[in-house]
């Protein structure tokens, strides 16, 4: 059965673009007849909003976009995301990082390789058990060890642990940007899992949440592609399964940025749930259906017609 789900952060109020991304999810589940979630991803506290999580909730339902289910909340899965990392620790998976960023900043500027605007340095592996391991230092952050994640055989079959495969590339297909390709070991390196802070990283978190709820398609926005073939590599460590993955268009702001409540994005106004409507489904490529003019005529015209965008 097709499950799928809208997951917001409850740093503020939904925007046009937030909104454009719950729609489209809605419209996929109701057009595979399917079930459609909504999971509050507030692992991250200290970027969260008082009120958020209600205000989010309710523009919602004022749009008629309504979970099958009441929400779930990241704060409340605590005990999955620990029970995943022991899992992965115990198996040779993961492994404690003492770095900080200026660590890995100075070992890879020794290497040549400048932090690139917008980007994270790929992780040198410093910290790796075939490496010396913390060397009597202190864990910070856990973090999962790409080259065996994606190589798990080649890795259980040398002797020597120190010639664990160094590539990771990951081939994925998404329903509207095609074929794509990551090498996850150069690229992004052994990513985090637990931060130095205690908090769950989000590729750790959406992953083991998104199998407990048995999603199979995940439709977002076109700026988290690029954690896709991680999330990838996270789920085949984990033994699950990987949903097929949509990712639509991104609502920019006047600067060609993403949209976003950093760059002056307004709420929704939850009072002309119409109006917000069409200009969302306006970016999804759908026509406004002018002659619809309540919210449930709106979506049910919306539905027949997002099959034929051929996603």
């Amino acid at each position: 059965m097709y499950i799928g789900r809208f997951a917001p952060s409850p740093t503020g109020p939904l925007h046009a673009g937030s909104l454009a991304t719950a729609l489209a999810s809605w419209l996929d589940a109701r057009a595979h007849g399917g079930r459609w979630l909504v999971r509050i991803e507030d692992v991250d506290t200290p970027r969260c909003v008082p009120d958020a999580e209600a205000m989010i909730l309710h523009q919602l339902h004022t749009c008629g976009l309504v979970p099958d289910a009441p929400p779930t909340r990241q704060s409340q899965r605590t005990a999955g995301y620990q029970q995943a990392l022991d899992r992965l620790t115990a198996t040779g998976l993961a492994y404690g990082c003492a770095c900080s960023r200026h660590d890995i900043e100075c070992a890879q500027a020794l290497r040549g390789v400048e932090r690139q605007r917008g980007q994270e340095l790929p992780y040198p592996g410093t910290c790796r058990p075939e490496r010396g391991g913390l060397a009597g230092r202190s864990a910070r952050a856990w973090r999962l060890h790409v080259g065996k994640a994606w190589n798990p055989s080649a890795a259980a079959g040398r002797s020597d642990p120190s010639s664990t495969p160094a590539t990771a590339v990951v081939d994925w297909s998404d329903r509207r940007l095609g074929t794509r390709q990551q090498d996850v070991a150069t690229e992004v390196g052994d990513f985090v899992l637990q931060r130095a802070d205690g908090l769950w990283a989000y590729q750790l978190a959406v992953v083991v949440d998104d199998a407990a709820q048995d999603v199979c398609d995940v439709v977002r926005g076109q700026d988290l592609a690029d954690n896709t073939p991680r999330q990838i590599v996270l789920q085949r460590a984990l033994g699950q399964p990987t949903p097929r993955y949509l990712h639509v268009p991104l609502v920019l702001a006047a600067n060609g940025e993403k949209l976003s409540k950093q760059n002056g994005a307004q709420p929704i106004d939850w009072q002309e749930p119409v109006a917000a409507l069409r200009q969302a489904a306006r970016h999804l490529g759908l026509p406004p259906l002018t002659s619809e003019q309540d919210v449930p005529d709106l979506l049910s015209g919306w539905v027949s017609l997002w099959k034929t965008l051929g996603y």
